[in-house]
């Protein structure tokens, strides 16, 4: 029999055991934010890329990998706002990449003139990282933030760490990708070290530190956007393997006045995305070697579609249509990679739509932390991970925005297998099944009059909710004569 003292002793170690358990079973979370990844950029998705990801595929293979991952907006600022806040970024008027011509300095010949948009991410709002803090996290931002001005930095934000998260889009101080960077918010390494490497070093330094309580690890790479640098070796390589491809097709086509690129053939875009995913390599490697891993959610995904009709067209998306700063699916489509240990299945795939609003309550859910803000407009994917349905009901866009890839202003909604898009320069709208015209050959607006009033609609009333603000057509010059009706 077990003595008194005994059984005293063991009970109160059960105790003890019991009040830490809360905090040990709370999962850690490293969050991989891309910039301008295209979703056929890695080889998970796309088996014949010309890129190579290793270890993003070798995630994609311990994990679930979505094929219907979204972007809430085509392009950056926004769809980072959105998976911060977990809202649209209509509703706080961050309609456009930060820096973007208000309309009073708009001096571009178009046809309208954008919607006027908010220039930071409203310190009101509450962010991820302030609601896991809140419940306990240690908090991490390393890279691109690129959601306003200083007093609007990641520190403002809820994170307890910010390393290289300023106002800018790219990295443009100082040699750029490599050090010096010219970076408040990130100091120098040795001369010629590279960036993402070096973001991934820091990120690695904060999870080590930390690995005894709860994290929030967030590594928004600068990486692949503009300007388009890689390292001498990698871009070596590629050039070489370059020279041994033989395309099917033609390489270039058209997009409206732009032309778009329809192969994967760049070898310096290609040795960025080897770099980032090297970055990405040495992060799971800590995760492992620290024991981590089976603790840690793991998130793997973009804040936009590739580069693909603008800025040296570094990249193709095919088959999906366009690129960054469209509507179409090669401008809102991402790549999207969740390892959940405990929920996901190794190697699973999803169809299922996912929106980057969602991240925001899946991420809250897994931490066990309630959301009190109503108007969240994402909806938890728990359930996909668990291999479950979920009901995700439409997802819409709003960009009353003329990018600098060749879109104009615009708006589309998506339900089920239906996409329809509305062109605010003369009201005309495409309908696609997207599911059956992935690369949204077939515009079947005309067959299907009803599922267009439908979807408009839909469209109509979620403008008004959010508040969305719309472009305006220009006045004609003095003295100008109107067109005949």
């Amino acid at each position: 029999m077990i003595g008194t003292s005994l059984r005293t002793s063991l009970a109160a170690a059960v105790l003890l055991a019991a009040a830490f358990a809360p905090a040990a079973e709370k999962p850690n979370f490293v969050f991989f934010l891309v910039d301008d990844l295209g979703v056929m950029d890695i080889g998970a998705n796309h088996p014949k890329t010309f890129y190579e990801t290793p270890h993003v595929d070798r995630l994609a293979a311990q994990g679930m990998r979505f094929t219907s991952g979204y972007a809430a907006c085509p392009v950056c600022s926004p769809t980072r706002a959105s998976i911060l806040t977990g809202k649209y970024p209509q509703r706080f008027d961050a309609t456009d990449y930060f820096g973007a011509a208000q309309p009073e300095k708009w001096n571009r010949p178009t046809k309208m003139l954008p919607a006027p948009y908010r220039d930071r991410l409203p310190l009101e709002e509450k962010t991820l990282a302030e609601a896991l803090k809140a419940a306990g996290y240690a908090t991490f931002f390393a890279g691109k933030w690129h959601l306003g001005p200083e007093g609007y930095w990641p520190e403002d934000q809820g994170f307890d760490v910010n390393k290289g998260g300023i106002e800018r889009g790219g990295p443009y101080g100082g040699n750029k990708y490599f050090s010096p960077y010219g970076n408040p918010r990130l100091e120098d390494g040795p001369p010629g070290e590279h960036l993402p490497d070096r973001l991934a070093a820091e990120t690695a330094k904060f999870i080590e530190a930390n690995r005894d309580r709860p994290f929030l690890a967030y590594l928004s790479f600068y990486s692949v956007h503009t300007p388009l640098m890689a390292r001498d070796d990698l871009r070596k390589k590629y050039e070489s393997k370059a020279k041994s491809i033989q395309h099917d097709g033609p390489a270039w086509g058209k997009e409206r006045e732009r032309q778009v690129r329809l192969v994967q053939d760049h070898a310096v875009y290609a040795g960025m995305v080897e770099a980032m995913d090297l970055a990405v390599g040495k992060l799971l490697g800590k995760l492992d070697e620290l024991g981590l891993s089976e603790r840690t959610v793991v998130i793997f995904t973009s804040d936009n579609g590739g580069l693909a009709t603008s800025e040296g067209h570094p990249t193709s998306n095919l088959p999906y249509r366009a690129g960054k700063g469209w509507l179409y699916e090669g401008g809102i489509r991402v790549p999207l990679i969740i390892r959940a240990p405990g929920l996901t299945n190794a190697g699973r795939t999803c169809g299922e739509p996912v929106l980057s609003t969602d991240f925001f309550p899946t991420i809250l859910e897994l931490a066990g932390v309630p959301s009190r803000d109503a108007k969240i407009d994402g909806v938890s994917f728990t359930s996909l991970l668990k291999g479950q349905s979920r009901q995700r009901g439409p997802m819409f866009w709003h960009y009353p925005h003329y990018g600098n890839q060749g879109g104009a202003p615009a708006a589309a909604v998506r339900d089920g297998d239906w996409k329809l898009i509305e062109w605010y320069e003369d009201g005309t709208v495409e309908l696609f099944n997207v599911r059956d015209d992935a690369s949204e050959k077939r515009n079947v607006a005309a067959q299907h009059p009803e599922k267009v009033h439908r979807l408009r609609d839909r469209l109509n009333a979620w403008r008004k909710d959010v508040g969305a603000k719309m472009p305006t057509h220009r006045e004609p010059k003095a003295g100008a004569t109107s067109p005949r009706s």
